[in-house]
Parts: structure tokens; C-alpha cells; sequence
């Protein structure tokens, strides 16, 4: 009996690693728009199909609870002459965290009570650009731009009531005109304890820490580089292992050249993919939930785009520009745009 049983375990195991995912045949994808005026917004944290919850450019955070029907907007402005550009959010328990862009950087905890400003830098060269918490809700994690040799990295280790810039010393050293994109709040990636952060301008590489940002390593891609808005845009993982970066160039947006690769071992190497191919330069990719990272969906000013083949064919679905997108479960995903909130629905 225990032999039998041994041989019907390892059976099982071999079978249901060999398990295939199964492609969904999607017969229709619905973007419906709801108009958010006088504001850009490029920083989404969606809930569920009925709540989604975004920051915007003229200090803006708003919300709404019962699937775009109505929305409720709060601003937020500092010494009440400084509106701050979002283009980060992040929630944390009950909390949302909201970063702005320029100098005076300012970040914001918005509670249901209060708004509390948790840490400033005012700095010429201060510019960051996307924002998450890790899973354990203790940690997180903002980037931006380099105002020295290396990127610039605030770190929290109490839910965000504080937050701490990470010397040079202890990062990864950048190349002159290397930076980041504040696009879609997307070029940081958090699972477990480890962090990807993709980069563009004169390099676009791919950092990694797999201690919440104590430690770090840097890694090369196949992605365009060379100059200011070619690079890395976003950045998602499927697991620990299975990740896909896009880009582009921003000035070239219809151009298609190294626009896209993935790894298969947690970020250390990049291979391209569809090059030359669609799709062109896209803001932000994200996987579908529960799909074994095969299907992926990318958002841009180009329009929407969708892969069921983890990356290595896409399909334009709309021509619709959107910044980002961010799903809720296996049909249902959020974008946002420029004076616009998008609900997307698979059927």
C-alpha cells in the first residue's frame, strides 16, 4: 500500500506541473470612459468592481463606491499655494499614500479623517515617480529620479507614518542620464520581501532587492535605451520567477523596437519579444489575474493592447489612450487616463 501510495503522489505531481493553461475565448472587451475633469491621472488603486480610487494632477484624490455611477473628489494643496502633481497612490490598511512629482516632494497619508503630510524634500533635481507597499503592510517603498549618483529611494518600515531616504552608499550606482518615468506608477513591482524597479533614459535596467530595499542588485536589459524618453515604462511579475517589462520610446510612440521582453528568472536576464511587432510604446503592462501569466494586457497613448501568449503576440483591442490599468480579477480591470477613469469588462 505505502509503495502504491508513492507512486499515485508522484503521478499526481508530474501531471499537474505538465497542467497547461487553458485559453479563455473572449468574445468581447468593453472599455466604458467616465469623464474626471481638469485633472491627468496616471495613479490607480482599484478594488473591486464597484471601487476604484485614484490621485491627479491638480492635487486630486477621489473615488468612487458604486462602479462609476458618482465619484467624490478631495484636494490637497501645501502652505495653500503649492497644488502637488500626483502621479503615485498607494493604499496601506486604511490608508492611502499619495506621492507628488516635483520639488517640494510631498507625500500624503489620507486617511478617512485627515490628510498628514509624512515626509517632504525640497531638492532642483527632486522628481519621483511611482509608489507601493509591500504585502507585509509594514513596508514601503518610493522612487524617483537621481538628485546624486544613484536613483532615489524612500523607504518605510511603519506603515508609512515615516519614511527615510536611502543613501547612495548603499545603492546601485547610475549612469549619467539614467532616471525613471512617472507614467503609470508601474515601474515598481512588490511580491513577498522582493522589489523590481525598472528605469530608462540612457540605460534601462532592472533593479532588484529581496530584503524590502536593505540590499540591492542591477541588471541589463534588451529594452531601447540611449537617450531621455526611451526605457523601461513598467514592469509586472507573474511569480517569483515570470516577469515582462515595456516601454518604448515616448517621442517615437508609433515605433516598435525593443519595445517589450521578459525573464523567466526573477529579472536576472531579458529576452525581447514580438519585436518589431506590435505592440508600440506602451505606459503600463499588467498580468490578468489567474491565468497562469499568459494573459497580459498593455495601455498607452497608442491605445490597449492584449497578449494570451505572455507577451510573445498582442492584439489591439481599442485605440482608446490610457495611462494605466490595473485589474480587479480575471474580468474586470481599472484605467485611468488623462481627464478620465476607464472600467474595463471581458466577456
Amino acid at each position: 500500500m505505502k509503495r502504491i501510495s508513492i507512486l499515485i503522489c508522484t503521478y499526481i505531481l508530474i501531471t499537474s506541473c505538465s497542467v497547461k493553461y487553458n485559453y479563455r475565448n473572449i468574445k468581447n472587451i468593453k472599455i466604458q470612459a467616465f469623464k474626471i475633469d481638469k485633472t491627468s491621472i496616471r495613479a490607480i488603486h482599484a478594488i473591486d468592481k464597484n471601487n476604484v480610487y485614484y490621485s491627479g494632477s491638480i492635487g486630486d484624490f477621489g473615488f468612487t463606491t458604486d462602479a462609476g455611477q458618482s465619484w467624490s473628489t478631495k484636494f490637497v494643496s501645501y502652505q495653500d499655494s503649492i497644488i502637488p502633481q500626483f502621479r503615485t497612490l498607494a493604499k496601506n490598511g486604511d490608508d492611502y499614500f499619495a506621492l507628488s512629482i516635483e520639488s517640494p516632494a510631498l507625500l500624503y497619508k489620507i486617511s478617512k479623517d485627515k490628510t498628514e503630510l509624512v515626509y517632504t524634500e525640497s531638492h532642483e533635481k527632486a522628481f519621483y515617480d511611482a509608489l507601493q507597499f509591500f504585502d507585509d503592510g509594514i513596508h514601503g517603498i518610493a522612487v524617483g529620479d537621481p538628485t546624486e549618483d544613484c536613483a532615489s529611494v524612500l523607504l518605510t518600515s511603519n506603515g508609512g507614518n515615516s519614511w527615510y531616504k536611502v543613501s547612495c552608499t548603499d545603492l546601485p550606482q547610475f549612469a549619467v542620464g539614467e532616471a525613471f518615468f512617472a507614467a503609470s506608477n508601474t515601474n515598481i513591482k512588490t511580491m513577498g520581501s522582493t522589489v523590481w524597479i525598472a528605469s530608462g533614459g540612457t540605460k534601462a535596467r532592472v533593479l532588484k532587492s529581496n530584503d524590502y530595499g536593505k540590499t540591492w542588485q542591477i541588471f541589463n536589459t534588451p529594452m531601447i535605451q540611449g537617450i531621455g524618453p526611451q526605457g523601461i515604462y513598467s514592469i509586472d511579475f507573474a511569480d517569483k520567477n515570470n516577469g515582462i517589462i515595456i516601454g518604448g520610446d515616448y517621442s517615437k510612440p508609433n515605433e516598435n523596437n525593443a519595445t517589450k521582453a521578459i525573464t523567466t528568472d526573477g529579472g536576472k536576464t531579458w529576452v525581447l519579444v514580438a519585436n518589431k511587432q506590435h505592440t508600440n510604446y506602451k505606459s503600463c503592462v499588467q498580468y490578468v489575474p489567474n491565468t497562469n501569466g499568459q494573459e497580459v494586457f498593455a495601455v498607452g497613448v497608442t491605445g490597449v493592447s492584449y497578449s494570451n501568449t505572455a507577451g510573445a503576440t498582442w492584439t489591439e483591442v481599442s485605440k482608446d489612450s490610457y495611462y494605466t490599468i490595473q485589474f480587479v480579477d480575471k474580468n474586470t480591470a481599472w484605467l485611468s487616463g488623462n481627464q478620465k477613469i476607464g472600467k474595463l469588462v471581458l466577456k
